[in-house]
């Protein structure tokens, strides 16, 4: 997935500031938590919990934005999606 090149498009910014640039026609990007960060989604998805702990965070329940959010954490990471994913699922599952 090739990312909108912007002065905005970098690991510091926030979820929802990647997505509202990346995705500007879905408007469920509006109601992405203003204060979540890659970093701390991160820490979400190694932590043990629910499935529910990452859409919680992000304050949306969306399956797309979750995707879409994980696709960017693993290029922000240097590691495939499927990295993220199955880190997420393995935490969840316990």
């Amino acid at each position: 997935m090739k990312y909108i090149l912007n002065p905005l498009n970098n690991p510091n910014m926030t979820i929802r500031e990647f997505y509202l640039a990346n995705y500007p026609s879905d408007d469920m990007g509006d109601g992405i938590n203003p204060n979540a960060t890659f970093d701390g989604l991160w820490e979400i998805i190694n932590k043990y919990g629910l499935i529910k702990d990452v859409y919680d965070y992000l304050y949306v329940y969306d399956t797309l934005i979750r995707e879409r959010v994980f696709e960017k954490l693993a290029a922000n990471k240097g590691c495939e999606y499927d990295v993220i994913y199955y880190q997420w699922l393995k935490n969840t599952a316990l």
